[in-house]
């Protein structure tokens, strides 16, 4: 019998015997295509000429120089589905609900644009005002009023001569792309936009953006020079520049409300004229502290004026203790003693920085603080009438406190500690003397809370 019948008689020979059916027919699994390969281009890319065999090395590094470039085209880019978004944008901000107003703040987040740009909060507010705007083919849409989203279509941007962010490269700087025109505040956003400079394309697409936010009197030139000219049926979305600038208006507003509100509240400035307060309040930057955050030490001078919003301040005073090393020595040192402390609503450092007087305490932080603060460069340039009026109504932190208030205050607490220990120590050793010692015991007590039902039942003499 030849080796290839072999198989076959086995199997033969079980069928009569045994019955066994014969294993079932499977085919191979088929093979899922990926949803993110671009398998045309997977195609072409494996169809380089030159790319598989060639006797000449220049043909070879062609077609690998090929290949790396268009490599990258294979792979499927993941678009951006913002559902919901054309049907909510669709409606004037006066008849969407809360919720519609909500999918349309959440679309506006996923631009980069814009969150590049603006904090959360201003996207939250501007997306209750958008807009949806529709252009026919061949339309020029000026873009110098506000800030404009492409949804559907295509335009043409129209170049724009921006001035030099780099003086070594003039041509690149010559068009910039319009979504970033308006919205420049930093050396490091204008290197990224001579970075994208050298890849711009004049054609925009969808989710595409031009426009600027900054509402200024424009001549005619400066109006062509936000506009682009649609190259299909478009739909795009458009934030007013002038509900951004009404946003940044009541936001200082509201910011130089509060701010006037805890300089009234301090008590060195109750009485003060409100104009005052006003030229005050235009110097005021908000600044915040971890807590254990040395603010100021004791013999050195401070940099601004603090009114704290939040949060509060421990005052220490330095003071020359001694510390027990061995039996009948001790050490000097110094120590720092909490003399009090500066709550909220209150101001420190105008004596220290207008009369450049050394502060006599420490300050450090308790918690976390808020303040809102002066500094010294801004404090010198107030008018003459102010600084005096600031002098007279302010006095040295903590000033009123003398050595003796210190070395009574730190009496006290030493005397406190001292106490405390032996208290502790001899409640200690009479506890240890009878055997009962702290944690330790024969039985465990476990007492158990009375039911509710029963407590109205129980009867107290």
């Amino acid at each position: 019998m030849s080796l290839s019948s072999l198989p076959a008689a086995i199997l033969s020979h079980m069928i009569a015997i045994n019955n066994v059916p014969p294993p079932p027919l499977r085919s191979l699994p088929r093979l899922k295509m990926s949803k993110y390969i671009d398998y045309g281009q997977l195609n072409a890319l494996c169809h380089i000429r030159g790319l598989q065999s060639s006797r000449s090395s220049y043909s070879i590094l062609t077609a690998h120089n090929v290949f790396i470039k268009q490599y990258p085209k294979i792979f499927l880019q993941k678009t951006h589905r913002l559902s919901g978004l054309f049907k909510q944008e669709g409606k004037r901000p006066i008849y969407r609900t809360l919720h519609e107003h909500k999918i349309v703040w959440k679309m506006l987040k996923t631009i980069p644009d814009l969150t590049c740009q603006l904090p959360d909060e201003h996207l939250k507010t501007l997306s209750k005002s958008v807009i949806s705007e529709t252009w026919v083919k061949g339309s020029t849409v000026v873009g110098n009023d506000g800030f404009y989203i492409i949804l559907k279509g295509s335009a043409r941007l129209q170049t724009k001569a921006y001035g030099n962010l780099i003086e070594e490269d003039e041509s690149a700087a010559s068009l910039i792309p319009q979504s970033f025109q308006g919205f420049v505040v930093s050396e490091g956003i204008k290197n990224f936009l001579l970075a994208k400079v050298q890849t711009h394309d004049p054609t925009l697409g969808q989710w595409s953006t031009f426009g600027t936010l900054e509402v200024a009197a424009q001549t005619e030139s400066e109006t062509k020079e936000y506009s682009v000219i649609t190259e299909e049926d478009c739909e795009i979305l458009k934030i007013s520049a002038k509900d951004y600038a009404r946003l940044k208006s009541e936001k200082i507003k509201l910011e130089n409300k509060q701010k006037v509100k805890l300089i009234r509240k301090c008590p060195y400035y109750e009485e003060w004229p409100t104009l005052s307060i006003y030229e005050l309040v235009a110097l005021i930057k908000w600044k915040k502290f971890p807590p254990g955050h040395v603010i100021v030490e004791s013999g050195k001078i401070i940099s601004f004026v603090a009114y704290i919003n939040s949060g509060y301040c421990n005052i220490y005073r330095n003071i020359v203790g001694l510390t027990k090393l061995e039996p009948k020595k001790a050490k000097k040192i110094k120590k720092l003693v909490c003399m009090g402390k500066l709550k909220e609503k209150e101001s420190f450092g105008e004596i220290s920085v207008l009369l450049q007087v050394p502060f006599t305490c420490t300050i450090v932080t308790g918690k976390e603080i808020e303040m809102a603060i002066i500094e010294d460069k801004d404090l010198f340039g107030l008018d003459p009438v102010t600084k005096q009026l600031m002098l007279h109504t302010a006095k040295p932190t903590f000033g009123h406190l003398t050595d003796e208030d210190v070395k009574s205050e730190y009496l006290q607490r030493e005397q406190k500690k001292d106490w405390k220990n032996f208290k502790d120590k001899t409640m200690k050793n009479s506890l240890y003397y009878n055997g009962i010692i702290p944690g330790f015991g024969k039985w465990n007590h476990y007492r158990t809370s009375i039911p509710r039902n029963l407590k109205d039942t129980l009867v107290s003499y």
